[in-house]
């Protein structure tokens, strides 16, 4: 069973940064692949960004291409969501995914077995 955990949500103002992360409870192998959904009341769950364990692609939703920035530690077994110029529509939960299917990078989350609870992200305009 693998746990996913996230942390650093909040509170930031229009065009400033933030930064999240993933701990995974278990050593990430290669057939993994990490990435980072997001929701609001008001749609469906909408795949961000996302990253295979292995070589390490990355893939993004283009709505935030150019302002977010997924990357991998793997001494950590965790991954970062680096987000900047951020915008009041990129409020949201965001939730943490993994699957073991790794490369590409599933944008549907149907292909991910394994959640986290999720954290809030709020940008006040």
């Amino acid at each position: 069973q693998v746990q996913l955990v996230e942390s650093g949500g909040g509170l930031v103002q229009a065009v400033g940064s933030l930064s999240l992360n993933c701990a995974a409870s278990v050593r990430c192998v290669s057939s993994v692949a990490i990435c980072w959904f997001r929701q609001t009341p008001e749609n469906e769950r909408e795949f961000v960004a996302g990253i295979s364990w292995s070589g390490g692609g990355s893939s993004y939703t283009d709505s935030v291409k150019g302002r977010f920035t997924i990357s991998r530690d793997n001494a950590k077994n965790t991954v970062r969501l680096q987000m900047s110029s951020l915008k009041p529509e990129d409020t949201a939960v965001y939730y943490c995914a993994a699957n073991t299917i790794g490369w590409p990078i599933a944008t549907t989350g149907g292909y991910y077995e394994y959640w986290g609870h999720g954290t809030q992200v709020t940008v006040s305009s």
